[in-house]
């Protein structure tokens, strides 16, 4: 592999509550055991990167916690390659150490231990106006940014119009930054930085405060520099831009590697250990009920998925089918039952509706099948229920659960196409199944 970058054993101390790693007197007794060959001994106690502990709770202001280290290990170990045009996505929780990572490879701050090597110019966009004077004009702050990156003033000159035409910021070009909003200062920033001729272009989370066009239109510039050969590190919560932008992605987690593969997996995997994990789709007994209003004259006692394995999936060629238990609580007309999947990642990918069922009489349950199926391709889902009044207008909500009836779907034995979550979540007719006019 021609590799661009090569991260190896690469780790990063930083001492709470302090500028820098520490006082004159830890740097002396650093000194002290490196001319002895000993380690660095405040390494030694350094704590996981855990954002979520405190390292001293209910503890005054001006005061010590002898019991706890003061130096935490924002990165650990860290060793990654990074082939010549490749895009890399890097996703993690806050502070799973992401934004170091990329401060390292920037050369913002060096690497406790382990080294890094870089091949070629490289351009970073880690945070929103670094490099801008709020006192600079547009066209002055270009020229500056520029410089910042390696650029010399023929080549800022020779993009110039280029630079401005990809931020859109013409017309405020020779007004003071200051008055620039955080949308518009990505917008030039980025535009700078996507104009340098330079072999790697990293891009942090900074996009998020783009407009949609924008965004649209910074994917499609990486996209164009990944396929002329330049490497592109791109960090971002917005799993569908790493999805749709990477093939290969990292996952941190308190400072360390918790997954390098493919971004399917990875995204897999992260979403699992994070946003399912705080918030799985739970049972009926303690589902919650989103909406207000309801009167609870019909309500669900029991949910169950016909057909599902051990593991809780269903094959493609597997039919949706779907018994709800409802108990009568009070007198009430015929009711329609209503039915919407989620993604892993709480998209919802549709809903659907049974036709007027009738109640069953007050104080006993009855059993409704809602039976479909479903084009779902391979991945994990969830649902929400409701039941309401079948009539038109001023329908009422008897009930409704959220997060619920968790389950996946898996290719079946005899489905030759194969999936990729690239393609959606839904499987559409096959070509030679539709019926095409010709004009």
């Amino acid at each position: 592999m021609n590799a661009a970058i090569k991260i190896e054993n690469v780790s990063k101390l930083y001492r709470l509550g302090q500028v820098g790693t520490g006082t004159l007197s830890h740097d002396l007794n650093r000194w002290w055991h490196t001319i002895r060959g000993k380690d660095d001994p405040y390494a030694k106690v350094g704590q996981v990167n855990d954002r979520t502990k405190s390292t001293a709770k209910n503890q005054e202001p001006g005061t010590k916690n002898e019991t706890t280290p003061d130096y935490v290990w924002a990165l650990r170990d860290i060793s990654v390659d990074v082939a010549q045009g490749e895009i890399l996505g890097i996703i993690g929780r806050n502070g799973a150490g992401k934004s170091t990572l990329l401060k390292l490879l920037s050369r913002v701050t060096a690497p406790t231990e382990g080294c890094i090597k870089t091949k070629g110019r490289i351009a970073s966009l880690l945070e929103v106006g670094t490099g801008f004077h709020p006192e600079l004009t547009g066209r002055e702050n270009v020229y500056l940014n520029g410089a910042i990156l390696g650029m010399k003033r023929h080549e800022i000159t020779g993009q110039l119009d280029s630079i401005v035409d990809f931020s859109g910021c013409a017309k405020y070009l020779d007004t003071p930054t200051k008055r620039y909003s955080s949308g518009m200062m990505v917008r030039l920033g980025f535009a700078v930085a996507a104009h340098l001729q330079c072999e790697i272009l990293i891009v942090d989370e900074v996009l998020a405060v783009g407009d949609v066009e924008f965004q649209r239109q910074c994917l499609g510039r990486m996209k164009s520099v990944a396929q002329s050969g330049k490497t592109v590190l791109f960090v971002s919560h917005n799993l569908a831009s790493i999805r749709s932008l990477t093939e290969r992605c990292v996952v941190l987690s308190k400072g360390g590697v918790a997954f390098d593969g493919s971004t399917d997996q990875a995204v897999s995997r992260y979403i699992k250990e994070n946003l399912v994990t705080d918030e799985s789709p739970v049972s009926i007994a303690n589902a919650p009920r989103p909406f207000g209003g309801l009167d609870r004259h019909l309500e669900f006692v029991d949910l169950k998925l016909q057909g599902l394995s051990e593991d809780r999936s269903l094959s493609t060629d597997q039919p949706f089918v779907l018994d709800a238990t409802i108990r009568a609580n009070e007198e009430a007309g015929p009711f329609i039952l209503g039915l919407t999947i989620y993604a892993e990642d709480k998209t919802p990918i549709g809903s659907a509706f049974t036709t007027p069922v009738a109640a069953p009489a007050v104080g006993s349950t009855a059993t409704t099948q809602f039976q479909a199926q479903f084009p779902l391709g391979p991945g994990q889902y969830h649902c929400a229920v409701s039941i309401s009044e079948a009539r038109s207008e001023g329908k009422r909500l008897h009930d409704s659960l959220a997060d619920v009836l968790p389950f996946s779907i898996t290719l079946s034995a005899t489905d030759l196409r194969g999936w990729n979550s690239a393609w959606g979540a839904i499987q559409l007719p096959n070509l030679q199944d539709l019926k095409l006019g010709v004009g």
